[in-house]
């Protein structure tokens, strides 16, 4: 009887039904597109941060910022004075440790028996300043008077002419990477796209990998050789960035990046990546307690660094986007039930004549909650299909976002490897831009929220009419005979 009745008044009414569901599916379909494209904007992030640390890393450990301790951080270039006239070419390198800022390699092992830390490896990152050219020496030209007065000892008279020095200054970043540990590091965000990545023996092998676009730059060749500070180095492979900018220009076995250096026994940056990903907070908390002396730095936390267009969406969709759709579900939510309440008080007379016939109250209420939850799930299905429309369309189109990073801390971060350091002064880094592309992904919560936002609406609805429903008298039926 419930359902005979239920299926007959949807029918005689169906103009109004239509209008409670298409109130609801609005509003459900702007809390799929906006859920989505949060999703989107923290996948686009999360793409950004990758290209910074790798995949697989949750966190980065680095040493704490201490005070920079003067002139002694400055490149100092020292050249060989020639007294007979050579115009050979001089070059110097200095290489530099990112940051200034190093960590003993021990640190890797602390941080690795940290509780909830499944894998830590450390890596070094280096900044070369190359300088190349040469002094070329002035030729004395004797003025006409000769030499200044009459004695042996008076000095010749004129000027140098000609002369000076002709340098190049070129600058670049070396990564050392742990070629036992593959899967943790910057280079995991580049992929091999000619010869081949190193192998786990090359623990102190002169080899390095060169990123594509520095490769180009400089005519880098698998098979070729790039000097490093007298040492040359066998290129076995080029890499290229899945986004953006690659971490370093060059990547070679982390010994040898120790040894560059003079830093033996010495990382940057230790890559960590936790047991479980809903345990981050924990572990950072664990090693900042248990590893002193150390900086923590979590994905959520160089996000706050994000700026650009990428960060103004993602705030507009977090804040705005939110906000709005809480509103126009909450007037989605009264509307319907301001209508069902409004569609009860028409049916009075039946109503009324039900009670009459000895319908109780109880029946009655669940009689009009029944058919305005079957208007939310009508809602409902229609809002999962706009809002996938909504979804797809926004993926379809995909709008490219930029984002910025950058930081001036000390040597902390991701980023604090990869940027800072160099000629800008002790742990300062670089603004880094990088577009991405924004998708809308619709997860299997948010339809499950949706289906539930739409059962919810026809509860509130029906609330609304129940309660009208259950104050109605046989008697009230009655005044409206005519």
């Amino acid at each position: 009887m419930f359902f005979t009745y239920l299926r007959r008044e949807l029918r005689r009414r169906r103009k109004a039904a239509l209008v409670v569901a298409s109130g609801l599916a609005l509003g459900i379909a702007l809390v799929i597109v906006v859920n989505s494209v949060s999703n989107g904007m923290g996948a686009a992030q999360e793409k950004v941060l990758q290209s910074l640390y790798g995949l697989g890393t949750d966190m980065t450990v680095t040493k704490a910022a201490t005070p920079p301790s003067g002139d002694s951080e400055r490149p100092r270039f020292r050249f060989d004075a020639k007294d007979n006239g050579s115009e050979d070419t001089q070059s110097s390198d200095r290489v530099m440790v990112q940051g200034f800022t190093t960590l003993s390699a021990s640190t890797v092992t602390k941080v690795a028996d940290q509780k909830g830390v499944s894998s830590a490896v450390g890596g070094l990152s280096l900044n070369v300043v190359k300088v190349n050219g040469q002094f070329t020496r002035g030729q004395f030209q004797q003025g006409e008077s000769g030499r200044t007065g009459g004695g042996p000892g008076s000095q010749p008279q004129g000027r140098v002419q000609g002369g000076g020095a002709d340098f190049d200054v070129n600058q670049y970043t070396v990564y050392g990477t742990d070629v036992t540990k593959p899967e943790l590091g910057p280079l995991t965000s580049s992929e091999i796209t000619s010869g081949r990545t190193f192998k786990t023996t090359e623990t102190d092998a002169k080899v390095v990998v060169a990123d594509s676009a520095y490769a180009k730059e400089k005519k880098l060749k698998v098979g070729g050789t790039v000097t490093i500070k007298a040492v040359k180095y066998e290129v076995i492979g080029i890499a290229t960035a899945s986004s953006g900018d690659a971490a370093a220009n060059l990547y070679i076995p982390l010994k040898q990046a120790q040894t560059l250096s003079d830093n033996k026994d010495k990382v940057t940056t230790i890559y960590v990546k936790a047991t479980d990903s809903q345990q981050i907070d924990a572990v950072k908390s664990a090693v900042q307690k248990n590893v002193s002396g150390t900086t923590v730095t979590t994905s959520a936390d160089l996000a706050k660094t994000v700026s650009g267009s990428l960060s103004t969406a993602s705030s507009l969709a977090t804040n705005v986007g939110k906000w709005l759709s809480i509103a126009v579900l909450v007037a989605a939510f009264l509307v319907a039930g301001l209508l069902t309440s409004s569609a009860v008080s028409r049916r009075v007379r039946e109503f009324g004549t039900l009670k009459a016939l000895g319908w109780k109250s109880g029946r009655v209420t669940r009689q009009v909650v029944g058919e305005a939850v079957v208007n939310g799930l009508v809602g409902g299905i229609f809002g999962i299909a706009l809002g996938l429309a909504g979804a797809y369309a926004v993926t379809a189109i995909s709008p490219t976002l930029q984002a910025e990073l950058g930081s001036s801390g000390g040597g902390g971060g991701f980023g604090g490897g990869f940027g800072g350091g160099g000629l800008g002064g002790p742990g300062r880094q670089a603004a880094k831009s990088l577009e991405v592309a924004l998708t809308a992904p619709v997860s299997l919560t948010t339809i499950v929220l949706a289906v539930g936002l739409a059962v919810a609406g026809g509860l509130i609805a029906g609330a609304f009419g129940g309660w009208r429903a259950s104050r109605l008298r046989p008697a009230d039926a009655l005044r409206r005979v005519e």
